[in-house]
This record gives C-alpha cells, sequence and structure tokens, in this order.
C-alpha cells in the first residue's frame, strides 16, 4: 500500500493550526468540514481546491494570498548538480560537510 505524503496544502493547514492554537478538530468546527477531512489533507490523502483550503484557513483566522514572482530555480540547479555525482562523489561530499558541522560545534560558544 502506498502511502501518501504532506502536501503543500497539508503543510499549510498545519502550519495554520499550529499558529491558531488548535486541534484538527477545533478548526474542523470552524471551517464547517469534518474531522477527518483535515486529517486527509495534513497527510497528503487529499489535495483539496483552493476555495476549500481558503475556507479551512478562515476558519483559523487566516486567508490565502497569492502573487506571481520571478522563477528561482536555485534548489532545480542544487538538484541536478547532486544528481549527477557519483555515489563516491557524494559520499565524500558527506564526508566533508560532518566535518565542517563537528568543526563548527567544537567552536561554538554556550549561549
Amino acid at each position: 500500500m502506498e502511502t501518501a505524503s504532506p502536501s503543500t496544502a497539508g503543510t499549510l493547514l498545519v502550519l495554520a493550526r499550529q499558529q491558531a492554537g488548535l486541534s484538527q478538530r477545533e478548526l474542523a468546527e470552524r471551517a464547517g468540514v469534518t474531522q477527518s477531512e483535515i486529517a486527509r489533507i495534513e497527510s497528503g490523502k487529499r489535495e483539496p481546491s483552493i476555495p476549500i483550503i481558503q475556507r479551512i484557513l478562515a476558519g483559523a483566522g487566516l486567508e490565502l494570498r497569492f502573487r506571481l514572482v520571478p522563477l528561482d530555480d536555485h534548489d532545480q540547479v542544487l538538484s541536478t548538480r547532486e544528481e549527477s555525482r557519483s555515489s563516491a562523489e557524494r559520499a565524500g561530499e558527506l564526508a566533508r560537510h560532518r566535518r565542517n558541522v563537528a568543526a563548527v560545534a567544537a567552536n561554538a560558544k554556550p549561549r
């Protein structure tokens, strides 16, 4: 059986609930949907329409706004670069990263 992963909509709802201090049941009651609907969206098992997301977010006292901005392909460039590396190159990069993190941690001063 395939398991769903959280979607953008699901992540938005979790963040909205946390920000509003609401349980799934409380948000569902405010938005006029079932708690199971909130759970399915948050888990990625259901991808709701924009009007449904807007209605649920309104239940948390929030609104969804959209704006168009120039494409930032930075993550795609990095992903493509990573996919082109060999296993040995990836292992070497990971080892360098771990050494760097350890060095930073060793030099960190307690706050």
